[in-house]
């Protein structure tokens, strides 16, 4: 059985139309990674939480837009041309209720700061002025080059086990990143410079977890990448066949893994 995974889109601007698009490689990923049907969902509000009856996962994407300051209490707005105000309504309410259903949740690149935001952490509005920190903006040149590994994070707690590894290259395409982290959230990765580049939702009942980095790209070549998807995908799976029993959804596998 294939699970049905939720990819909340972003409000793009095409001639001169708002359209609701995401990049291609995360469906990809979702189909050939984690063996699930990509589902698009418009940036619309609240009104996409019911979708979450109908739905076995959620996939946060990566953005070249920044979560609005305004939403984790910070009036300087560093980036005030790179907001996505439509996905913010979204997906802040929309992470919550999956979460708290069990639903699998994994969050990537925006997507680890919106969880960071929605549990009331706060962010870097620009890490590379953030003294001791390194470059992790994407490096100039063509779309090969910007996805190549170019650090070595750190890796610990479940998120260390689910991948057989303390230790994986990563690709680093990110202006902003954690700062203080939230409550209730726990930091399972962390680049050489100290930036937490993975999160996990410690209570929550089922698969949720954030990384920083962009494992959907050329997800079934790297080994560490792959075990993610599998895992989530296996997570959506267990979630799916529960639901479709009549049952409350398993725990157990996501405990196991990445789960709190």
């Amino acid at each position: 059985m294939s699970p049905l995974i939720a990819i909340p889109a972003c409000t793009k601007t095409i001639h001169p139309h708002p359209q609701h698009a995401t990049p291609a490689r995360y469906a990809a990923a979702i189909v050939s990674g984690a063996g699930g049907i990509p589902v698009l969902v418009p940036p619309v509000g609240e009104a996409m939480l019911g979708l979450l009856d109908r739905i076995d996962g959620v996939l946060l994407s990566g953005s070249p837009s920044n979560v609005e300051p305004r939403h984790y209490g910070v009036s300087e707005d560093l980036t005030p041309d790179s907001h996505d105000p439509a996905r913010d309504a979204t997906i802040l309410p929309l992470l919550r209720a999956a979460v708290a259903r069990g639903m699998p949740l994994l969050a990537i690149c925006r997507g680890i700061q919106e969880m960071n935001v929605a549990y009331g952490g706060t962010l870097h509005q620009q890490v590379r002025g953030v003294p001791g920190r390194f470059e992790h903006d994407a490096p100039d040149g063509e779309v090969e080059m910007q996805y190549q590994p170019r650090h070595t994070v750190r890796l610990g707690g479940r998120l260390a086990g689910l991948i057989g590894a303390t230790a994986i290259s990563v690709n680093s395409l990110h202006e902003q990143a954690i700062d203080r982290l939230a409550p209730g959230l726990v930091a399972e990765a962390w680049a050489e410079d100290g930036t937490i580049e993975a999160v996990r939702v410690e209570n929550a009942a089922g698969f949720a977890l954030g990384v920083q980095w962009h494992p959907e790209w050329r997800v079934t070549e790297f080994p560490d990448r792959l075990a993610l998807f599998r895992a989530f995908g296996d997570a959506c799976r267990a979630f799916a066949a529960a639901r479709a029993a009549g049952q409350t959804p398993p725990t157990t596998r996501a405990r196991s893994t990445v789960a709190g």
